[in-house]
């Protein structure tokens, strides 16, 4: 069996656990991890006993695909390196901090015949997997993200950082364009917002409803998904997943409602999605989280942006 060449270009807090989760694949070689950090990259090196670069354009000849995991305002610079070079890259979410670095990437991906797959992990969460076979017409969506707040993030606002995870499932669920929408946010602990909420208003009626804030003394991620029939509650965090559904046309107390409550196998979210990423390389599909589905998350967050009010 050829195994995958695999470099992975970034080994901070995430990036460390793609180098273990691809060290666990039988079907991949970690030819090479690449920092500009040298004290992250001597203790990564020895510790999975792989090849380190402090350049990661030494890697480029020598990989079949990379995982790219370096501050997002660095995605599109190193990726078109990589695309040019025929790698085929798994860029973690956002794919650009905008929508023509974003859609030159795609295109040199398509000259190339190379895939890309963006880091929206909560595609691969089981909650949001199963969910996906109860959720017919959404009417009204709310989604809640919040954290702590991360100096390592802070370079970019809390719109690209978290609210872009809830954006991609909202347009993939949803399935319609975004006609209008509000937005309202603040600046708390870093010079780009820090908190903001939006609403979103689509083409078949739909209306979303987001928060995202890292000013919040812990984590919460929640989505609640209301439609004719049913209310469906997924956490994220917990992978865990609720449907309340009407038993018969007209509800007259609870009891006409039945809670479902699916059994679910609670999984490594980051382990199935370079599973994932690997066998599209290797049978030449097309990734569930495209480089277009990406950029389409970036779009309606750049819109987001422009529209936002800072109070």
């Amino acid at each position: 069996m050829n195994k995958i060449k695999v470099g992975v270009i970034g080994i901070g807090n995430l990036g460390q656990h793609h180098v273990r989760v691809y060290s666990q694949m039988e079907d991949v070689q970690i030819v090479g991890i690449a920092d500009i950090n040298q004290k992250k990259l001597d203790k990564i090196s020895q510790q999975y006993s792989v090849q380190k670069y402090l350049d990661y354009r030494e890697l480029l000849d020598k990989v079949d695909a990379v995982s790219i995991v370096v501050p997002t305002l660095l995605h599109y610079c190193i990726s078109k390196d990589f695309l040019f070079h025929k790698v085929h890259c798994f860029i973690e979410k956002p794919i650009t901090v905008n929508i023509n670095e974003a859609q030159e990437l795609i295109d040199l991906s398509r000259q190339n015949n190379i895939i890309i797959q963006v880091g929206h992990i909560e595609r691969f969460n089981p909650a949001i997997i199963e969910a996906q076979q109860y959720i017919k017409k959404p009417k009204f969506i709310e989604a809640y993200r919040l954290s702590p707040f991360d100096s390592r993030t802070a370079e970019v606002g809390v719109i690209l950082d978290l609210m872009i995870h809830d954006l991609d499932i909202i347009l993939f669920l949803v399935n319609s364009k975004v006609k209008k929408l509000e937005a309202y946010g603040a600046k708390v602990f870093s010079q780009n917002e820090d908190i903001v909420k939006c609403r979103l208003y689509f083409e078949n009626g739909c209306v979303a409803d987001l928060t995202a804030s890292r000013v919040s003394t812990g984590r919460y991620r929640k989505i609640r998904i209301f439609q004719e029939d049913s209310y469906i509650s997924i956490d994220y965090i917990g992978q865990g997943l609720k449907i309340y559904r009407k038993k018969k046309h007209n509800v007259n107390s609870m009891d006409d409602i039945e809670n479902i409550r699916p059994k679910l196998i609670k999984v490594e979210q980051l382990k199935l999605e370079l599973e994932h990423f690997i066998n599209c390389i290797k049978e030449g599909k097309k990734p569930i989280v495209t480089g277009e589905q990406g950029r389409n998350a970036v779009e309606v967050a750049m819109e987001i942006l422009k529209e936002l009010k800072i109070m």
